[in-house]
């Protein structure tokens, strides 16, 4: 794989470091009382070009991340190397390279802002460093968050916050899963992976990969990832022992966390995009997919797994309503959702709590009353149809005319998040929370939003009315006149049929999954 150059930079405009695909961009709202900055991550390509870190113009853009940046003064973009370019990973990588190389090129990036980030046209406070990522971009922003045992304390960053934070299995550098993965690019490459190594005079593995041209490796990549189970991809983060030195469950649960705050969300229904639809119809498939996800559970653990997510033994009827749950009361979504139900919605929410959700949780209890003085907070985005990604339309338009969700929502969720990063807490008034044009300014509870505890697991759930269900690219979105913002903070731990129990379970299970 090709070197690049790190190139030193005075200047206050861009400095190119690498090679990679991922997105970092600041943020707040209010006004600011010490030039804040906010690292936003977004997977904007499929394929890795290069890093770049640049400061926004703010006066040409538009968007809702541009509005809120405008109060953060030093809104910054970076980019970072994914795939195989960034996650590659083999006992031949460690030695001859690194693994986990997307994950040291935030580090360089992050080290980058807090050097040169005052020179910034705006003005930027490198104390006041607020990261913000969501998908696989929270799933960085929480490695970073537990980066070299959590031993950084604020020197890179002050806050954290992730939306949907993805953890996918996270292996050992060396372990079985991860040296596949590099074993089959080798070989959709053009190396020579059947002779052994150094076989009639053949290359090692890695000499061959580093003499490949980029574009093949690319291709290659994609085709190995391409060939998995749905919902799975072949390089990923990684524990090399030394930068990820624990599993994130692991780390979290002792609280080993960098930064002071932190802020974690997720969407109500994470697993509907990355089960195959109308796939599960029995409980024999359910187990089969179970086995395929999970390959280290034995059927002692897979039973486990339905014992958690209890449900009938009846095939899915994929004609049955469907319709959201409510989350405190009645049907859960282990059984019922806007996607599906039967055995189908329980691999959804196997899926989804497993990969994004409980991360969630994990998070803000870590940062509860942490070494650093810091908390935690907690919240769900609810608004139908709350997939994977959906809660992206909340922060990512303005003016709000013609989007998924109402204004009143919109200006809500983007001055919590705004809030956050000034004040070091989600809380904003009443009379946002009510919404701005309702002109309500009582007293609304969640105005006064509670840092997250295990004793206290409170959460904020962010929902709205829904007069009308709209069908936008094959899926239902609230819309329309008349939305009025229905925001309410619950218990945690017994939301859902006891989503807290169940999170408590995975983390048992951390070492097998393995996350």
């Amino acid at each position: 794989m090709r070197r690049v150059r790190i190139l030193p930079s005075t200047t206050r405009r861009a400095v190119k470091i690498a090679c990679s695909s991922m997105s970092f961009l600041p943020a707040p709202f209010r006004k600011a009382t010490g030039h804040q900055s906010l690292a936003y991550l977004c997977l904007c390509g499929e394929y890795p070009s290069d890093i770049r870190i640049k400061e926004y113009k703010l006066k040409k853009k538009k968007g809702f991340m541009v509005e809120v940046t405008r109060k953060a003064r030093a809104p910054v973009e970076f980019n970072y190397r994914l795939g195989a370019f960034g996650f590659l990973s083999s006992d031949e990588v460690a030695r001859n390279g690194v693994a986990n190389a997307g994950i040291l090129d935030q580090q360089l990036a992050l080290h980058w802002i807090q050097q040169y980030v005052h020179l910034f046209s705006q003005g930027g406070d490198s104390r006041r460093v607020t990261i913000f990522g969501e998908s696989a971009g929270a799933g960085s922003v929480m490695l970073q968050d537990i980066a070299y045992g959590g031993t950084l304390g604020s020197t890179l960053f002050r806050n954290s916050i992730t939306s949907s934070p993805y953890l996918a299995f996270q292996y050992g550098y060396k372990d079985w899963q991860p040296s596949q993965s590099y074993y089959a690019l080798a070989g959709a490459a053009g190396c020579d992976v059947k002779d052994g190594y150094l076989h009639n005079g053949s290359k090692p593995i890695f000499q061959c990969l580093q003499e490949v041209d980029s574009k093949t490796l690319m291709s290659a990549a994609a085709n190995v990832s391409q060939s998995g189970t749905w919902g799975t991809w072949a390089f990923l983060p990684v524990t090399d022992g030394h930068l990820i030195q624990e599993r994130p469950s692991q780390a979290l649960a002792e609280g080993r966390v960098n930064g002071v705050n932190h802020l974690a969300g997720h969407n109500a229904l994470e697993g509907a995009s990355w089960v195959q639809p109308n796939s599960i119809e029995t409980i024999d498939d359910l187990v089969s997919y179970l086995k395929k996800i999970f390959p280290n559970f034995n059927n002692n653990d897979i039973a486990k797994i339905l014992l958690y997510y209890p449900s009938t033994n009846a095939s899915t009827d994929f004609n049955a309503p469907l319709w959201s749950t409510e989350g405190s009361y009645g049907p859960t979504t282990i059984n019922q959702s806007i996607a599906a139900t039967g055995q189908q919605q329980r691999a959804i929410a196997i899926y989804g709590e497993t990969t994004f959700i409980c991360p969630s949780y994990w998070l803000a209890e870590a940062y509860s009353n942490n070494k650093h003085g810091g908390q935690g907070w907690k919240y769900q985005f609810s608004i139908p149809n709350a997939y994977h990604g959906a809660d992206g339309a909340g922060y990512v338009r303005w003016p709000y005319t013609g989007g998924y969700y109402s204004p009143d929502f919109i200006i809500a969720f983007m001055r919590m998040l705004g809030a956050f990063i000034v004040n070091d807490d989600p809380s904003v008034s009443s009379l946002v929370d009510n919404g701005i044009n309702t002109q309500n300014a009582t007293f609304n509870p969640v105005s006064d939003w509670p840092p997250y505890s295990i004793y206290d697991p409170i959460m904020m759930d962010f929902n709205t009315t829904c007069p009308q269900l709209v069908t936008i690219g094959g899926l239902p979105y609230c819309s329309g006149g008349g939305q009025l913002n229905a925001f309410r903070l619950e218990d945690a731990y017994t939301w859902e049929g006891g989503r807290g129990q169940r999170c408590d379970f995975w983390r048992m299970m951390g070492e097998k999954v393995p996350e």
